[in-house]
């Protein structure tokens, strides 16, 4: 049940978080690069963006595995077919060029619909080209395949 009755007799939506439509993971994805002087975001080649819906502007939040540190910011869409994921701004300062990082996007849903949610899951490789994926339709050819 995706509502509960309130003290007042009114009914109540209950949400939950869930990590939404993306993911894009590492063993996996690269910062290419770091701009200091832009204001703020995370670069991504529009089409990997796009393969897990990750919409420009949308708050993401970042995992560097590299060095442990976690960070919110926004995407903002780089040029297609280059393979970019760059730091910008401030984020520039935590992680360095070829840290491995996850990408996560999260969604509000009901009980019912976070019980039938399926991530979108993008891992790339060392040149973040797809390495593996789950989720996404239709299925990419994944390197050395």
């Amino acid at each position: 049940m995706s509502s509960r009755v309130r003290a007042s007799g009114k009914r109540r939506e209950v949400r939950r978080n869930a990590i939404d439509a993306s993911e894009i993971e590492d063993s996996s994805c690269h910062s290419d690069g770091a701009s200091l002087h832009y204001e703020g975001s995370l670069t991504v080649s529009s089409d990997l963006a796009e393969l897990v819906e990750l919409r420009e502007f949308e708050k993401i939040l970042v995992g560097n595995l590299s060095n442990g540190e976690r960070f919110e910011t926004y995407v903002i869409y780089g040029e297609s077919q280059k393979s970019l994921i760059e730091l910008n701004g401030a984020t520039a300062h935590l992680g360095k060029i070829g840290d491995r990082i996850t990408i996560m996007n999260f969604g509000s849903y009901s009980a019912e619909e976070a019980a039938r949610q399926q991530p979108r899951i993008l891992v790339l490789d060392e040149k973040n080209r797809v390495a593996r994926q789950e989720g996404i339709e239709p299925s990419l050819k994944v390197v050395g395949e």
